[in-house]
């Protein structure tokens, strides 16, 4: 089961934009860590939504393209990072 092939092509575009916005605020002092997911996936939807309608199926995207997002960032991470953020040999 491939999980982008529930991500409507559209929403693809999405994913970068979200890596970059997730590495801006990780960047922004003012917003703690915790809160990065949450409004990456509120961007997400909102963009989704203004860009390709306000629709469940636009909703669902939106959350789904906030999830690919986050779970490559997450993926890429863990597999070459250690804990402390150095690369790993």
């Amino acid at each position: 089961m491939d999980l982008l092939s529930y991500l409507n092509q559209n929403y693809l575009m999405l994913v970068p934009a979200l890596w970059v916005l997730g590495f801006a605020l990780k960047q922004t002092p003012a917003i703690p860590n915790w809160m990065i997911i949450w409004v990456i996936l509120l961007v997400s939807i909102l963009i989704g939504s203004f860009a390709f309608g306000f629709s469940f199926i636009g909703l669902i995207n939106g959350i789904i393209a906030a999830g690919v997002a986050v779970l490559g960032h997450q993926m890429l991470k863990q597999t070459f990072f250690d804990k402390n953020g150095k690369k790993k040999e």
